[in-house]
């Protein structure tokens, strides 16, 4: 198991490095082995509705000390690209905290009241109530534009698979008959290129590694990076055998990452 030519890791987080409050066995040694070794990182994900600073409080108390350039979350590349292209645009907001915090980071505006947004942002929202999906029902009926940080379906947590942001698209989708005009996240080539700026490598040099076919892998086959699926999500090696996105490597877990490192290295060493 090799992983030769490989100067960069850009890795999922929910599913790879931890799952709900937990770090996933061999996770953090893993990263803190492939730092060692000379290794660039960037931690990439699909959680919208949390801030860089929350994940990398979440990551600190996990024994990881990673710096929020390394960071790369959907709320993060949503409100970069908002605040490229649509910096003047009030928003409105349909998710949790981080998502807002996020936003304003990039200098973007809330919206006064529902009515004046021109975008509506949606994400994962884990307290959810009844108001705040009518909020976002009402931006929408006066012509907001609608804007999801990803589109999964499902996301692993403590007690299993839990519903993710395309059940907050769906009941905004279905009760005002307006379709999503962009998700930013994984596997877009919007996340694809964020990833590839923050970690300053070209494709060729860059190993994707996540717990997801339609995500993880895709986006690194599509961008032209190798990719190695890990079996700590929801992921099973036969679902890799039967989809279109083949992995390079099929991992127990992420500890197997410094394990290829720690061989390549070794096998250069000998010649």
């Amino acid at each position: 198991m090799t992983v030769k030519g490989i100067e960069g890791f850009i890795i999922d987080l929910d599913g790879t490095v931890y799952k709900g409050k937990q770090p996933i066995p061999g996770a953090v040694e893993a990263i803190a082995e492939l730092k060692r070794r000379g290794m660039k990182t960037v931690f990439l994900s699909n959680r919208g509705n949390i801030s860089r600073k929350m994940c990398k409080a979440k990551l600190s108390a996990m024994g990881l000390d990673v710096p929020e350039e390394e960071i790369l979350l959907s709320s993060t590349v949503t409100a970069n690209f908002l605040s490229a292209y649509y910096s003047s645009s009030p928003v409105w907001t349909l998710g949790d905290a981080g998502l807002r915090e996020e936003l304003a980071a990039a200098g973007l505006a809330m919206a006064d009241k529902p009515e004046s947004a021109e975008w509506l942002v949606i994400t994962l929202h884990e307290t959810l109530t009844y108001k705040e999906l009518n909020d976002a029902f009402r931006a929408v009926r006066s012509g907001a534009r609608i804007i999801a940080t990803n589109a999964d379906k499902t996301f692993p947590g403590d007690e299993g698979d839990s519903i993710d942001v395309a059940g907050m698209i769906g009941a905004i989708v279905s009760s005002t008959g307006k379709e999503v005009e962009l998700v930013i996240g994984k596997p877009s080539s919007i996340m694809a290129e964020a990833a590839l700026r923050a970690i300053g490598l070209p494709p060729a040099s860059c190993l994707v590694v996540g717990d997801s076919l339609a995500s993880d892998i895709q986006l690194g086959k599509k961008a032209g990076m190798r990719t190695a699926l890990v079996l700590t999500g929801s992921a099973k090696r036969e679902d890799a055998e039967a989809s279109e996105w083949q992995p390079d490597w099929i991992w127990d877990s992420l500890a197997d990452a410094a394990r290829a490192a720690a061989f390549s290295a070794e096998t250069e060493a000998a010649k």
